[in-house]
């Protein structure tokens, strides 16, 4: 069995999806409901702030340009053009992939503008439409074949 490169950029474009996926899914059903229970209200604002500002420094220094570049190369090497997108099947599963994954990382920016701006209950709507929206992101890349 040998690995290719088009594996390697799959693999990729894979990982950075289950990091920030799962970083998503661990932070909100795991790391923020111990911080709530367990730490008083200031040391539970100044955790969720620095891992807040962590996971955005993350996605901004290396998972968007990781999935930007790998889901580029992929739609490139598959032949993917912009008129393509409009096609049935696999244009379409993928133009719906792209616009819900900007819609996720608009409400990701979001739910960081509204944190520090002090705006909790909208912070926390736009945190869990990106979780959900993210999820689906995943379910859109799940039904296209592989490139």
């Amino acid at each position: 069995m040998s690995i290719g490169a088009w594996a390697v950029v799959r693999f990729l474009h894979v990982t950075g999806a289950v990091v920030w996926v799962g970083g998503q899914l661990a932070l909100t059903l795991v790391v923020l409901p111990l911080a709530r229970r367990l730490l008083s209200a200031a040391a539970r604002d100044r955790f969720a702030a620095a891992a807040g500002r962590r996971f955005g420094l993350l996605t901004a220094a290396l998972f968007l340009p990781l999935q930007l570049a790998t889901g580029w190369a992929m739609a490139w090497h598959k032949g993917v053009t912009w008129a393509s997108l409009a096609d049935p099947g696999y244009g379409r599963t993928l133009a719906a992939k792209l616009a819900l994954f900007a819609v996720v990382m608009l409400a990701a920016a979001g739910h960081g503008f509204a944190y520090a701006r002090g705006r909790a209950v909208l912070a926390r709507v736009l945190a869990l439409g990106s979780l959900a929206g993210s999820l689906g992101v995943v379910l859109l890349a799940a039904c296209l074949p592989v490139t």
